[in-house]
């Protein structure tokens, strides 16, 4: 059995960590899916543009190896650089999103999405909304899906975008971790994952090959409390 995850939001998901910095995750119950079909693990997972690099799902997919005897399948949608409106119903990247899903559900069984996205709208006109996108968007996907309780787990930003030249960046970036936070206690089995404490590339933009490494082990973790809570939840 392949227990699959969906990969989306911006160029921190889809990974910019230098392959060169880390040693290589080998494991092979990892899989990418590719042209509809399973493939071992490769890197980079999604690959969007020539800078893709190292991804934070590699990390959480080992994690997740550690405590499960089945596959795990890892669905590659994020695109860099993609503002939240791009994600929502009847915009390409959702359908994208939504299309691929369903091919993956035809040989596994989906069990959570994994967001991180957030810094093209640090905007003073955008950041104020966001929350609810965020909110319409996952409801959106989890109907679309057919499973309305699919667990959720939102990446905040790091704190190393005090320092980013770009000043709506620097200054607003803690508003759009409020709102993720804000999700996280309004739409049920979602979890909000800390970026406190990561490191950057140089760019000061995108989070490093280690540090993407110590978030997919976050997000693992933050995805263990709702396996948790679901057991408790079942138990008679």
């Amino acid at each position: 059995m392949i227990h699959s995850f969906l990969l989306i939001g911006q160029s921190n998901m889809g990974g910019r960590g230098r392959p060169e910095e880390v040693e290589p995750i080998v494991n092979d119950r990892i899989r990418v899916l590719r042209n509809g079909r399973w493939q071992p693990m490769f890197v980079p997972i999604n690959p969007d543009r020539k800078t893709a690099g190292i991804n934070l799902a590699e990390s959480f997919a080992d994690a997740w190896t550690a405590d499960h005897e089945d596959y795990i399948g890892l669905i590659p949608c994020a695109d860099s650089a993609t503002a939240i409106y791009q994600w929502m119903p009847g915009e390409l990247l959702f359908d994208h999103a939504v299309m691929q899903c369903r091919l993956a559900q035809r040989t596994s069984e989906l069990a959570g999405i994994l967001w991180h996205q957030g810094e093209a709208d640090t905007a003073s006109d955008r950041y104020p909304v966001y929350g609810e996108k965020c909110l319409q968007m996952f409801r959106a996907l989890r109907q679309e899906l057919g499973q309305t309780e699919l667990p959720v787990l939102v990446g905040g930003l790091g704190d190393y975008l005090a320092d980013f030249p770009r000043e709506d960046i620097a200054r607003n970036y803690p508003h759009i971790n409020e709102a993720l936070l804000w999700v996280e206690k309004t739409l049920p089995r979602c979890r909000y994952v800390p970026a406190e404490g990561l490191t950057p590339n140089p760019d000061h933009l995108h989070i490093n090959a280690a540090s993407l490494r110590e978030f997919g082990r976050r997000y693992y973790e933050k995805y263990k409390e709702l396996e948790e809570d679901q057991n408790v939840v079942s138990m008679p």
